[in-house]
């Protein structure tokens, strides 16, 4: 007899917490972690990258010190970082680091303008077609992450979910800051080469002067 009053306690403690969206936040937050881990591994994808990136800039343009530092020291900076996303600061820090290391790839993308030879050799060329499908699928990874944030934290701020949520502490999650909606669906440029020149402009008509009368 205890034995089935302990079954029917708990079968309506469930049904009373999916109603009240226990489950779907359960299902959200694992949405959202999943989401996060996938951005982490696009991340170091990206990362994993840099070392022959460098290596092979490097035998090319060996006298590009500075900017080839640049970009070990801010891959360095990101790899030591212990990132929380659950925590906004953390979260900030980290996409500060991501978003140096950005900048430092690009100056590098820049300065292998000024190297022909580099630029045609085949193990470069590989690397660029490596880098620019990582920042596709970074960019794409980040979007979703966004997207999945916003759900939760949505759901979760509705009623009755509010309830459930604060009676088992979850809390709205920081999500990254995006100043421009168009950078979530534009990733970086890592074009190499020299992009074709702008068409020149249509030459204006000339008006002709109109036929004087006759006498």
């Amino acid at each position: 007899m205890q034995s089935f009053t302990r079954m029917m306690f708990l079968a309506f403690v469930a049904v009373l917490l999916s109603g009240c969206g226990y489950n779907s936040i359960q299902q959200k937050d694992e949405q959202v972690k999943a989401g996060w881990a996938e951005v982490l591994n696009q991340y170091k994808r990206r990362a994993d990258l840099i070392p022959n990136l460098v290596q092979t800039v490097e035998g090319y343009a060996n006298q590009e010190r500075q900017v080839l530092t640049d970009v070990t020291n801010a891959r360095a900076r990101v790899g030591q970082m212990n990132v929380n996303a659950d925590d906004a600061e953390s979260l900030k820090q980290f996409q500060a680091a991501q978003g140096e290391l950005s900048g430092a790839l690009s100056r590098l993308l820049v300065v292998t303008e000024n190297y022909p030879n580099l630029k045609s050799d085949q193990g470069f060329r590989d690397l660029q077609a490596q880098l620019e499908g990582t920042e596709n699928r970074i960019t794409v990874a980040r979007g979703r992450y966004i997207q999945l944030v916003q759900d939760y934290n949505t759901y979760i701020r509705s009623f009755p979910q509010l309830i459930t949520a604060k009676i088992f502490g979850y809390d709205t999650k920081p999500n990254f800051a995006v100043e421009n909606e168009a950078q979530i669906s534009q990733p970086p440029a890592v074009k190499f080469g020299n992009q074709p020149p702008a068409p020149a402009p249509a030459p204006a008509p000339q008006q002709q002067a109109p036929p004087q009368p006759a006498n």
